[in-house]
């Protein structure tokens, strides 16, 4: 256990050291340097938003589109396509991430995302098409591992909750930018018919292109330098961080920080990876997949396909359907920001819980009604509305769950193997299947579906009540010991 000593370095053996930096990262107050690494990095979640909803809000333009022609099967194969880029993604550059940093895969990703949304531009056939977005997912991958790491080890225990749920909430500001901007390309009036998704497309890339530079400043996580044997890089950088606090007028008091000793491990071998989820911290690797599945199906079903519910179920044109997804995104993102601070204050397990609880009861009564068409399309956007309020929390904290759940050496790869394993449990096989109950064109086929997903979600409400962790306001390393720490007798 970390033991209280004053604010200072030490080696006591070779290759072991004595540090208490990661608690000099704790004790910071909230200041403009958190807010520049979240806007820096936390974009992420803003690109994923714009990627997904450009998706379903350009079907009907990729089913016009005289190059393209899609059916509505191959639009929902070609967002099974995003997420399976995505899945791959994730657990290639999450590997990487802690063998080579986090600083080195952040400016990776964004690059592979920047150029592959940009060829999505120029796609040529439904092939090309399909490739380019498996890419772009790829990117998107490989940054959720890198960005969520970089962004938690950064942040302080007391508000790592409500800020990691509400960086999660800015996907949501990507899906406003998404459905705004198709609102406007798509329109025939303005370009051509196959013109406008592909101008659609160039939206990412162009800020994507404007973040890059933005991230030059970021520094390397110290918490991930300290154990790779980099203490002193890592003690500069937190001397760094503490020195512009000292500038802006903060002064830090003189209560004992707590120490941690770490012996340096350069890397670690995949068998100790496997046997650290799924035999140490087993209990906490079934709730992080249970709510990663959960949640995958429940947003990438139904979220990559609602626009083909507006239009073939509710006669809404397609250039116009980007206007139904504003206020839901509204409700998607005041969801983490509102309720956020509660899962710092009241708990991880209880609002975890709740929140996927909630959402699968709301979608089986909204599913119902959709049924037997006692929804018209005003009271279906407000339902989703109300829907996504609860569900777009309880998605984040799975994010949340599984990046705080284990050991600091093995994070950026837990959170690409939860997210791989959920994803492509609940997230590849969703929208193809949903795709298939709306050609249907039943809508008790597209209840069904429904009635999958709100199991999911309440199914994974039950684990995290009972198995959940309690991680509100406790440091990373308390939360779960290093792989490297060595205890006081040793």
């Amino acid at each position: 256990m970390p033991q209280s000593t004053a604010a200072t370095d030490t080696a006591p053996s070779a290759g072991v050291v004595e540090t208490d930096l990661p608690s000099r990262l704790d004790r910071l107050p909230w200041g403009r340097f958190h807010v520049l690494i979240v806007v820096a990095l936390g974009v992420t979640w803003l690109l994923d938003g714009l990627e997904v909803t450009l998706a379903g809000a350009v079907a009907s333009a990729l089913k016009a589109s005289p190059v393209l022609h899609l059916t509505n099967a191959e639009v929902g194969l070609a967002g099974s396509g995003y997420i399976a880029g995505a899945v791959l993604g994730a657990l290639g550059f999450g590997w990487l991430t802690d063998r080579l940093g986090r600083r080195k895969l952040f400016f990776i990703t964004l690059t592979v995302y920047l150029l592959a949304t940009a060829a999505t531009a120029l796609s040529w056939n439904f092939a090309s098409f399909v490739a380019f977005r498996f890419v772009t997912g790829a990117g998107i991958g490989g940054e959720y591992a890198a960005i969520n790491s970089t962004i938690q080890e950064f942040t302080p225990a007391r508000v790592r909750g409500w800020t990691d749920l509400g960086i999660n909430g800015t996907f949501w500001v990507g899906a406003g930018a998404g459905a705004a901007g198709s609102l406007v390309l798509l329109d025939p009036g303005l370009l051509p018919p196959d013109w406008g998704w592909r101008v659609c497309f160039l939206i990412g890339a162009a800020l994507a292109l404007v973040i890059l530079p933005m991230r030059a400043w970021v520094p390397e996580s110290p918490r991930w330098l300290l154990t790779h044997g980099e203490h002193d890089d890592a003690r500069a950088i937190v001397e760094q961080i503490e020195t512009r606090f000292r500038d802006a007028g903060h002064t830090f008091d003189d209560r004992p920080t707590h120490a941690l000793r770490l012996r340096a491990r350069h890397r670690t071998p995949l068998a100790d990876v496997f046997r650290t989820l799924f035999g140490v911290h087993r209990r906490r690797a079934f709730v992080g997949l249970s709510l990663m599945t959960a949640q995958a199906f429940f947003y990438n079903a139904i979220f990559f396909t609602y626009a083909l519910v507006l239009t073939d179920f509710y006669g809404v044109p397609g250039d116009r359907v980007g206007q139904y997804l504003l206020p839901f995104a509204l409700g998607n993102f005041l969801g983490p920001l509102v309720l956020g601070r509660l899962f710092d204050v009241i708990g991880r397990r209880v609002m975890i819980a709740a929140t996927y609880a909630l959402s699968g009861i709301l979608l089986t009564v909204s599913g119902y009604l959709f049924a037997h068409g006692l929804l018209d399309v005003t009271t279906q956007t407000v339902s989703w509305m109300v829907i996504f309020f609860f569900a777009s929390a309880a998605a984040s904290s799975a994010y949340l769950t599984v990046s705080e759940s284990f050991p600091l050496e093995i994070r950026a790869l837990a959170i690409a193997v939860f997210y791989a394993f959920g994803t492509a449990l609940g997230g590849i096989a969703g929208p193809a299947f949903f795709g298939r109950l709306i050609d249907t064109h039943q809508r008790g086929e597209v209840f069904t579906g429904y009635l999958v997903g709100s199991a999911l979600m309440i199914g994974a409400a039950v684990i995290a009540a009972i198995w959940g962790v309690d991680a509100e306001r406790k440091p990373l390393e308390h939360v779960a010991t290093p792989l490297s720490a060595v205890s006081d007798d040793r």
